[in-house]
């Protein structure tokens, strides 16, 4: 609307105005100001409502608060009292589990004596075919390394000058490798402290009976390992007899070998130590973003198996006070029955004592 608009329409509105009687403007008047003056109570009065209504929801809050903690208070006392028992309760089954293992632990290793006495006497007469064995290979293998020797002497000038330029870059590689190795250590460790000392007394538990497996299972392989070890000898005097004549013959065939392979071997060392570090970069690299996805993946599982463990303890302890509630509900109802169902001593007692006092 424009100003002039509004202009005319105030002046249309005061000529209306002059034009009706004093005695009507003077009602409207009244009336306008004591619309007003109601108004304004109204409004007060909501206003300390309003005001007095937020001080009791801010006082019940505080109140709830106060019971919401000391409830809080209640439940954690209880979970450190069953989480003391249970340790307890650990500590005493580990003791009994450590003593009947050690019993076991002291019974086989009488057998295993045993066992490894039978078997020095089988090493002794081993090692005698041996001895007899070795002199002859010696006598041709002196004579394949002294030509084997000449030729080394030869490849050796030529790869301790490729070495020594590998080592040195090795050197550079492993020196970053380490220092990034040990960063990682050292965030793994830390973060390993908080989660190693709430695994302990269970893992000590679990050992234990592992360990219990295990010695049973040593006591079982032991009795086998005899049946095995006669069985053995046998076959392996056989065995030896022919490696003897075998090996012989292979050895002046590996001595044929090696003069034709030792030629080919230098043609291609060099190749393949070109492609083995293209390779290796790419592996490194590969590697490094293993390393990387592998521990994400790890931690995740980590988080995950701690927020399953959390779960199980707290329905395993929902469902012992469950159970420990229902026996004390049902304890209370026997109770409430039974002394419904018998005249109490009590009540016949405190109605002479009265009946007493009043004909005193």
């Amino acid at each position: 609307m424009s100003k002039n608009k509004i202009k005319k329409k105030a002046n249309n509105n005061l000529k209306i105005l002059k034009s009706l009687p004093e005695s009507i403007i003077g009602g409207i008047n009244n009336k306008i100001q004591n619309f007003y003056k109601d108004f304004i109570k109204d409004r007060e009065k909501r206003k300390l409502r309003l005001e007095k209504e937020k001080k009791i929801q801010e006082h019940k809050e505080i109140e709830q608060q106060k019971k919401q903690a000391q409830k809080d208070k209640m439940i954690k006392a209880k979970e450190e009292k069953l989480q003391k028992l249970a340790q307890q309760r650990l500590i005493v089954e580990n003791d009994r589990q450590i003593i009947k293992n050690e019993e076991k632990r002291k019974k086989i290793e009488a057998k295993r004596l045993q066992i490894e006495q039978q078997k020095l006497k089988d090493e002794e007469e081993k090692k005698l075919r041996e001895d007899a064995r070795k002199l002859k290979e010696e006598e041709l293998r002196i004579k394949i390394l002294e030509r084997q020797k000449i030729r080394e002497e030869k490849n050796k000038i030529k790869l301790e000058n490729i070495k020594s330029k590998e080592l040195e870059t090795q050197k550079r590689r492993e020196a970053k490798e380490a220092e990034r190795q040990e960063r990682n250590r050292i965030k793994e460790i830390e973060r390993q402290k908080r989660l190693d000392e709430e695994q302990r007394l269970r893992e000590a538990a679990r050992k234990l009976k592992y360990e219990e497996e295990k010695l049973r299972e040593t006591e079982n392989k032991l009795k086998q390992l005899e049946l095995d070890r006669q069985q053995e000898l046998d076959r392996q005097i056989l065995q030896e007899q022919s490696e003897q004549r075998a090996k012989e013959e292979e050895l002046k065939q590996i001595e044929e070998q090696l003069k034709a392979d030792e030629a080919e071997k230098l043609l291609k060392e060099k190749e393949e130590r070109e492609k083995a570090e293209d390779l290796r970069k790419e592996q490194e690299e590969q590697r490094l973003l293993d390393e990387e996805r592998a521990k994400l993946l790890r931690e995740k599982e980590e988080e995950e198996e701690r927020i399953k463990e959390e779960n199980r303890r707290i329905k395993e302890w929902e469902d012992k006070f469950d159970q420990e509630q229902r026996i004390r509900e049902e304890e209370l109802i026997k109770k409430f029955y039974s002394d419904h169902s018998k005249p109490s001593k009590t009540e016949n007692e405190s109605n002479n004592n009265l009946e007493k006092e009043e004909k005193n």
